[in-house]
């Protein structure tokens, strides 16, 4: 089973319990691979990219909740939208957020596969206009869905607001004024929740494979970076 192989080499790079703690532990092949298996919980429908633990610390779910994140740099706090959607609504959500943004944008390709030496690296595209990267987003949806090693972030850096979709295929919204972000997410069904807990949470797991890789070359390529 390739996503079996796959997402084992990658289970521990977030810096998570260590395989001695981990739920994964003295697991069978079999009962691993029924985990792995399994994509829907309830009404939410995971993508490839990333599973919970076997414990099920965080039982995936869709909604959202207000955080706040701290500049280093200056101290000053800024507000955050996290969310979760069903991979059904995920890429078509992720572009409807990106509208408050504006019609030109910046871009930041976020990668940790391992022929960049599993590190993680922000490959940088600056003004694109909007319309040429909701194109190209579509063209690579399979990726930016299934791909554990692959995230981007979009911003207007004159307004400024960003809305990240990261490797945990999580959306991550910044900026003092969230309310349009927010009208898209009630727009989408999601609800607010205070104790909806993401994936990031727990323990998981992350799955890629060489030819998302390859895939992510080619959308360097698209966007006119260097990898």
């Amino acid at each position: 089973m390739s996503f079996l192989k796959n997402i084992l080499k990658n289970s521990y790079r977030d810096g998570g319990p260590t395989p001695s703690r981990s739920s994964f532990t003295n697991l069978t092949e079999a009962q691993l691979e029924e985990h792995l298996s399994i994509s829907r919980y309830g009404s939410f429908l995971l993508t490839d990219a990333v599973r919970p633990a076997f414990s099920l610390e965080v039982v995936p779910s869709a909604g959202y909740r207000y955080e706040s994140f701290e500049d280093e740099a200056s101290g000053a706090k800024v507000p955050v939208i996290m969310a979760a959607q069903t991979r059904e609504r995920l890429v078509d959500l992720f572009v409807e957020l990106l509208d408050p943004l504006g019609d030109e944008v910046d871009v930041v390709l976020e990668t940790s596969h391992e022929g960049l030496d599993r590190q993680h690296r922000d490959l940088y595209r600056e003004s694109i206009e909007l319309p040429i990267l909701k194109s190209i987003l579509y063209d690579f949806e399979e990726l930016l869905l299934d791909d554990g090693c692959t995230g981007i972030a979009v911003l207007n850096p004159r307004i400024p607001l960003e809305v990240q979709f990261d490797e945990h295929k999580l959306l991550i919204m910044y900026g003092h004024d969230l309310s349009p972000f927010e009208d898209v997410l009630r727009g989408d069904g999601l609800r607010v929740s205070e104790s909806i807990r993401f994936i990031t949470e727990g323990e998981h797991i992350h799955s890629s494979t060489e030819d998302h890789q390859r895939q992510f070359e080619s959308l360097c390529y698209q966007l006119g970076v260097e990898n």
